[in-house]
C-alpha cells in the first residue's frame, strides 16, 4: 500500500492541476462607450485575480456595437471565474460579461 504525505500529495496536485486558457466577452452597454477603458479596468481586474491576459481585441457585434474578447491563462486551481465576472460587471458601461470558452493548455 503506497502512504501518502504531505509531499507526495504536493506532487500529485502538481500533476493534477493545470493551466487553463479562458475566453471572455464583455458587452458594453451602448455604442458610445469607452471601450478602451473598459478593457484597461478589465485587464487589470483580470490579473489581480491572478490571470495573464495574453490578448484583448475588440469584435463587431451589430450596429456598430463592439464587444470587448479576452483571451487569459490562469491556474486552475484557482476555480472558477465567477469571482472576476462580478467585478468586470461592475465596471461602467459594462452590460453583461460572459465565459465563451474554457480549454485546459498542454505543455
Amino acid at each position: 500500500m503506497f502512504a501518502m504525505n504531505a509531499g507526495s500529495q504536493a506532487l500529485i496536485e502538481l500533476f493534477l492541476m493545470a493551466t487553463v486558457i479562458i475566453t471572455m466577452k464583455i458587452m458594453p452597454s451602448s455604442p458610445d462607450e469607452d471601450l478602451e477603458s473598459i478593457k484597461a479596468a478589465a485587464a487589470g481586474m483580470i490579473a489581480g485575480f491572478g490571470g495573464t491576459v495574453g490578448k484583448a481585441d475588440f469584435e463587431p457585434v451589430a450596429f456598430g456595437l463592439r464587444a470587448v474578447v479576452f483571451m487569459f491563462a490562469m491556474d486552475e486551481s484557482l476555480g472558477d471565474t465567477e469571482d472576476v465576472e462580478t467585478k468586470i460587471a461592475g465596471i461602467p458601461g459594462v452590460n453583461s460579461v460572459q465565459v465563451t470558452d474554457v480549454r485546459r493548455a498542454i505543455g
